[in-house]
């Protein structure tokens, strides 16, 4: 088990108390791994953060186990995104989001991406940079380990393709693309669907753009915090656009998003752009 508490992030009380939970989980037969993970595990938290636990587990840990380790305020196999729990310590305040997935399944994530190349819409190599950005807390076999050192390689070529292939036309290209339903949204007056498409379109883009850069994708948090700051301006200046702005302020970001693309020849400058005429 690794000695978390050299992690600076974490108080002496805190670590000693995922330290403690690491242990119970990998004394359970089924348990393959304990691992930290999100902000606390990269080393980018802050007092706000929360730990992510991830228990991986060839079958179920058991209600009861859960309810009598964790305690009756915990919140018990909560099913909204992946299995888990959460819980607040009492004593400390200190917040724990603990899941559960099977080996099969991560390692099936990272074959999409990895061996496959199959993009998504959005946050395509989350699941990598998860793995990668992780510290394994309890690792008996030694599994957690070998899955680190296989995916501890180049972006692939081929997935730099697949992102920006599904991601690039639906930006602004396509009849139906992200900077369309905006446009009409706006005309409609409807905040609420202007929100829900931006919020869309910038998935899009930094999919696109951590797949330009050759980085796994690191998740919905502090994204600004990794753009240089030439492009984080051009990001903020979408999210602080008034509405007679935000197409314009969309049309500059994705300038130099399809600029960048030309430049790593990821995008054809002579093609068809079919592009929604601006107004």
């Amino acid at each position: 088990m690794a000695d978390i508490i050299k992690n600076e992030s974490l108080g002496a009380d805190a670590a000693l108390i995922v330290r403690r939970l690491a242990q119970r989980f990998g004394e359970l037969p089924q348990v393959v791994a304990v691992v930290l993970a999100g902000s606390r595990g990269a080393g980018v938290s802050d007092l706000e953060s929360d730990f992510d636990l991830y228990v991986y587990t060839v079958n179920a840990v058991a209600l009861e186990f859960r309810r009598a380790l964790l305690g009756d305020a915990a919140e018990i196999d909560n099913r909204f995104w992946e299995l888990g729990d959460e819980w607040s310590e009492p004593a400390t305040g200190t917040q724990l989001d603990i899941m559960y997935r099977s080996p099969e399944w991560i390692e099936d994530q990272l074959d999409r991406v990895l061996v496959r190349q199959e993009s998504a819409i959005g946050y395509t190599t989350c699941f990598w940079h998860n793995v990668v950005h992780s510290e394994a807390l309890c690792d008996p076999r030694g599994w957690y380990r070998w899955l680190q050192s296989r995916v501890s390689v180049p972006y692939p070529d081929g997935l730099r393709r697949a992102v920006v292939k599904k991601n690039w036309p639906i930006l602004r290209r396509n009849h139906s693309s992200y900077r369309r339903q905006i446009e009409l949204a706006l005309k409609r007056g409807d905040g609420v669907s202007v929100q829900h498409r931006v919020t869309a379109l910038l998935a899009s883009f930094f999919d696109v753009w951590f797949a330009i850069e050759k980085q796994a994708h690191p998740g919905e948090k502090r994204l600004l915090t990794h753009l240089p700051e030439p492009w984080a301006v051009l990001v903020r200046a979408v999210l602080d656009a008034q509405p007679g702005t935000l197409l314009a302020k969309i049309d500059s970001m994705l300038d130099r998003l399809d600029e960048r693309l030309v430049e790593e020849g990821l995008l054809d400058p002579v093609g068809p752009i079919e592009m929604q005429p601006r107004r």
